[in-house]
């Protein structure tokens, strides 16, 4: 299955994201399990900003921009993050991307930044932070980081939303030669465990 963007997300009626919360929290009936998933919007739409399954400890996996993954209905890259947060130690994850558009490349990304849907987007990164007294947070973005220019802006907003609740960083596999960017999550091995990772030092490096 692929996504290609029908069209700018600016184009979008967009709810905040407290609204999508309180739809996902107040719909009676899915067609997934709600006691399992966390999935806002809950509905197959042109953005998404959270998928991923409910527990006390959750690995906060943050990637480019969402793809076609959806409950029940894992991608590649999901399945991954899936088996690796279960190998060190956590009982649930949670997708998180740097920008919410909804692309399975992410060449074909809009190239205008929608503040308002960037916005929203880390509205909905302060609510999977306070889940967790101490969040931890995989940075997975790959070295995508650089195919639209607002990704490091968006990128360095999270990072400060981050530090503001004691975020536990990290990565996993080897970091790209150029660059040292965080390595994806797709083709690296269940057994694959998390190193602590300085978001700081790494924007500071890119400057």
């Amino acid at each position: 299955m692929t996504h290609i963007p029908h069209g700018q997300t600016s184009d979008l009626t967009l709810p905040s994201f407290q609204e999508s919360l309180a739809q996902y929290l107040s719909r009676k009936n899915f067609s997934y399990d709600h006691d399992k998933w966390l999935f806002i919007p809950d509905f197959y739409t042109e953005y998404r900003y959270i998928l991923g399954t409910k527990g006390e400890k959750p690995l906060i996996t943050i990637g480019i921009n969402p793809s076609t993954a959806a409950p029940e209905s894992l991608d590649n890259t999901l399945k991954s993050v899936e088996r690796i947060a279960a190998n060190n130690g956590f009982d649930s994850f949670i997708m998180f991307n740097v920008y919410a558009q909804r692309a399975t490349d992410p060449k074909n990304m809009e190239s205008e930044f929608n503040e308002a849907l960037h916005i929203e987007n880390m509205s909905a990164f302060e609510y999977v932070l306070s889940l967790s007294e101490k969040p931890s947070v995989w940075a997975a973005w790959g070295t995508n980081i650089k195919r639209q220019p607002y990704l490091m802006h968006c990128l360095a907003d999270m990072i400060k939303i981050g530090m503001a609740h004691k975020t536990q960083w990290f990565t996993c596999g080897a970091r790209s030669r150029i660059g040292k960017h965080p390595h994806h999550p797709l083709y690296l091995s269940k057994n694959s465990r998390l190193d602590h990772f300085d978001p700081l030092k790494y924007l500071s490096s890119l400057q």
